[in-house]
């Protein structure tokens, strides 16, 4: 059996304007890097704000409130920008054109989901940009280092905006409806592991245990 085909298969579900999510990424970015020889990692989204969800922010009042939950729990900080942004309350979020742009990304040489994610995350909790501009994800292309034409071309191309939809139904497929839930593919069945504030240390032990488990079996 090769390395690869002996990694235990995971898949994030996640959404590029889910603020849990961005609580989460640091430690699930910790977790990847300390079991990158035993896992593979698919970051699938989720489409929390699609169709009539899709609206500007001020909609929803409750998120600076989360916010705060999330930085008490996690530790993470949102930018400076991101607050203004937040108090005009007029960038609309929408999550069809964030997952297009997340697959526009991971499709190209060397950028893997997790680091995709991640820098659509950054451009919109820290910088707050609108992840429907594509100024944004050529900005984020050059970030990853890789071909910023290449990044738009993808994205507007229809392919990649069905990969996505196709995104948002495999997670519904998964029995999946919240974010971050990250689920681990065994041979009986899913898991999940871990929750919105685990650490990088207690995912490595929930693994270390299923892989025990499965073992054993």
């Amino acid at each position: 059996m090769s390395a690869t085909s002996a990694r235990t298969r995971l898949t994030y579900a996640f959404d590029a304007y889910c603020g849990w999510c961005y609580g989460f990424g640091p430690a699930l970015h910790a977790f990847a890097e300390a079991n990158a020889e035993r896992i593979e990692l698919r970051v699938l989204s989720g489409g929390l704000f699609t169709g009539h969800a899709a609206r500007a922010v001020a909609f929803y009042p409750h998120i600076p409130g989360a916010n705060a939950r999330i930085t008490e729990l996690t530790g993470v900080t949102f930018g400076a920008a991101y607050e203004k942004m937040l108090a005009e309350g007029t960038t609309v979020m929408d999550s069809a054109d964030a997952a297009t742009a997340l697959v526009a990304l991971r499709s190209q040489p060397g950028v893997t989901d997790l680091d995709a994610s991640a820098a659509l995350q950054r451009a919109w909790y820290r910088a707050g940009r609108s992840l429907s501009d594509p100024a944004v994800h050529r900005d984020v292309a050059v970030q990853l280092g890789v071909d910023a034409d290449a990044v738009a071309a993808a994205y507007a191309d229809p392919a990649t905006r069905a990969e996505a939809e196709a995104d948002f139904l495999e997670v519904r497929r998964l029995g999946t409806d919240s974010y971050p839930t990250l689920l681990l593919h065994t041979e009986t069945g899913i898991d999940r592991l871990g929750g919105p504030v685990s650490s990088a240390e207690s995912l490595t032990r929930a693994l270390d245990r299923h892989l025990a488990t499965e073992a054993a079996a």
